[in-house]
């Protein structure tokens, strides 16, 4: 699969856990479905200019939802925790939390 690396990144996630997770150097997006850890890797590296050490991903199921008295079911996603090499850092995500 050939794609954009800011196909591949979807937007980042930014919770209580991912907030913790960075004082860890490990960041968090949502990425493509069908991107894998390499590709995952490389468009992160292009996009923030920063050196990637590892990938994990997981996906995310879908869930059940209502709305009155309709049931439906949010959309499934893949998720990417990326840790980065030790002194890098990605500016976007540091005033996100604030």
């Amino acid at each position: 699969m050939i794609a954009l690396a800011h196909d591949i990144i979807v937007r980042p996630v930014v919770t209580e856990k991912s907030s913790r997770l960075m004082s860890h150097n490990k960041y968090t997006f949502e990425v493509l479905r069908q991107a894998n850890k390499i590709e995952i890797r490389k468009a992160v590296e292009e996009v923030f200019k920063v050196k990637v050490t590892s990938v994990h991903t997981m996906k995310m199921p879908s869930k059940p939802k209502r709305m009155g008295r309709f049931l439906g079911r949010s959309r499934s996603w893949k998720k990417a925790i990326v840790m980065l090499a030790p002194g890098e850092r990605i500016e976007f995500f540091d005033g996100a939390g604030a």
